[in-house]
């Protein structure tokens, strides 16, 4: 399941829950007669229905809705303002499901930053209605409740992140991986088709890798794959991106280099290789093919394909060389 749907998966039911309980507390006001409440509890149902709604609407866009947080403050509004005109601390109760929808529904920091705006005046007017023990202990309860959640969405966000790290990410070079490129490298030619800027790409690979494992072994090979990851990302610059492939394989897309920038790049990286002593290998070499993106390239498999292209016309030519493959020219 992917993290949009499970988000709407949440919103859905946190909203879902939410215009229950609520509804649940109007038909309980307008049993014993208690009207305000009713018609307060009954606003709030609909804004929670309207949530449901809204994040069904938006299923796609869950990661970026903007729409729940208007909601949100609406409810956690009409709430505050009943509690400080009506003449009943009840309604402090109502608050413990909200703070939870804060939490489940926003970011962690609106959500706590919501709730604390509805929590200090909150707590406030229970100070000065009820008698210190049971304003501490009203007060106590919600605290307790706003941290216990705040600490469990804290706990998901790292852990869904760290899991999203390791979906991305080579644990042994750091390095990003070949499933994170397309998803890079698309987003990096829809920016450069909209703002008109050029976008380079390299595809690397480690002149006689399977030689150097007969020789070495495979554990020679890795480590110098290892170390040679490192190397690169000391080369390349801020901004650029860094995937391996495989184990002897590396892809660099670079934002806004020209052709000539990407020529001078790629040599660099060839020529530092050639001359650094890595352990166990000692000397080695690379082949590299490059190209930039033209008219035409709208996607990522016209770019890849061509990158190694001419990363094989590299190694046809001979090993510890650049080649560059021009795509169509970009008219401005």
């Amino acid at each position: 399941m992917t993290e949009t749907r499970l988000r709407t998966w949440t919103h859905s039911i946190g909203y879902g829950l939410a215009t229950l309980f609520i509804f649940a507390m109007a038909l309980q006001n307008l049993r014993y007669g208690f009207y305000d409440l009713f018609y307060l509890a009954t606003g709030m149902a609909f804004l929670t229905l309207a949530g449901a709604v809204y994040t069904f609407i938006c299923r796609r866009q869950q990661l970026s809705a903007p729409g729940h947080l208007i909601l949100l403050c609406g409810l956690n509004s009409g709430l505050l303002a009943a509690f400080l005109t009506l003449e009943t601390t009840a309604i402090s109760h109502w608050a413990m499901p909200l703070l939870v929808l804060n939490l489940l529904i926003l970011p962690l920091r609106q959500g706590v930053a919501l709730s604390t705006i509805l929590l200090v005046p909150m707590s406030v007017g229970l100070f000065v209605q009820q008698t210190p023990t049971d304003a501490l202990l009203a007060v106590s309860g919600l605290v307790i409740l706003l941290v216990l959640a705040a600490l469990y969405i804290w706990q998901y966000d790292h852990m869904a992140q760290s899991a999203e790290d390791l979906a991305i990410t080579d644990p042994v070079t750091g390095a990003h991986n070949a499933r994170f490129l397309d998803e890079t490298l698309q987003k990096e030619i829809s920016r450069a088709i909209a703002t008109g800027h050029p976008l380079s790409v390299i595809n690397l690979t480690i002149d006689y890798a399977d030689e150097a494992a007969d020789l070495h072994g495979k554990a020679g090979v890795q480590t110098l794959f290892c170390d040679m990851t490192q190397h690169l990302f000391g080369v390349i610059r801020a901004g650029d991106t860094l995937y391996t492939l495989n184990n002897a394989e590396f892809f660099l897309i670079l934002p806004f280099t020209p052709e000539e920038g990407v020529r001078v790049i790629a040599e660099r990286i060839r020529r530092t290789i050639a001359e650094h002593q890595w352990p166990v290998i000692g000397t080695a070499t690379v082949s590299l093919g490059c190209t930039t993106r033209g008219t035409g390239d709208t996607r990522t498999d016209t770019l890849r394909k061509r990158a190694r292209l001419a990363m094989e016309e590299a190694r046809r030519r001979r090993t510890d060389s650049v080649w560059f493959s021009p795509g169509e020219t970009i008219q401005t």
